[in-house]
């Protein structure tokens, strides 16, 4: 499989959100191959949304998000949870990045399942924070870069499905947008 080029980050954030369903999220920790079909995505922009990191402006936090485009920002949140996203935005736009929010698993199965807990459907990660518990995700990975085959990255994968779109979960601010995808 060939892994996505940064040129496919180097878009409108809400592009980029819709077009990363369907594709396969990887993390290669040393031969340990964990993988899975990214089912749902959120894109936060900068200036114009009130919800996104970028809103106030560049801090230590979010700083990759106004950085190059195809790399990974992992932040930490609630106190217990890390959270990953692609940094994806225009050329024009100061900063951009789509939350993976959902996975289909397809390597590492058992751990993903481990995560869930018993008796869970083993067809889908339970949220961003499960998602990053179950493919081993942490700060370690912040700033990653995404279009290289090692590490954590993004390939092309074809999964047929309806893309639903609808508001973003768990903010309080630009609940107008609807900028969650889901692929059904």
């Amino acid at each position: 499989m060939r892994v996505l080029p940064r040129s496919f980050y180097l878009r409108d954030t809400v592009k980029v959100s819709r077009d990363l369903l369907g594709k396969m999220l990887v993390h290669d920790m040393d031969g340990n191959i964990r993988s899975g079909i990214i089912i749902e995505t959120e894109a936060y922009g900068s200036g114009n949304d009130p919800a996104s990191h970028a809103f106030g402006g560049m801090t230590r936090r979010n700083q990759a998000m106004f950085g190059e485009v195809g790399r990974a920002y992992v932040y930490f949140t609630y106190g217990m949870h890390y959270c990953v996203n692609a940094v994806a935005r225009h050329a024009d736009s100061q900063a951009g990045a789509v939350l993976i929010r959902a996975l289909r698993p397809v390597m590492g199965l058992e751990e993903m399942a481990r995560c869930r807990g018993s008796g869970a459907k083993r067809s889908m990660t339970g949220g961003p924070a499960m998602l990053t518990q179950a493919l081993g995700i942490t700060k370690k990975q912040y700033g990653e870069d995404l279009t290289t085959p090692e590490g954590l990255y993004i390939c092309e994968y074809e999964a047929a499905g309806d893309i639903l779109a609808g508001p973003r979960v768990g903010i309080r601010r630009g609940m107008d947008l609807n900028w969650n995808f889901v692929l059904r």
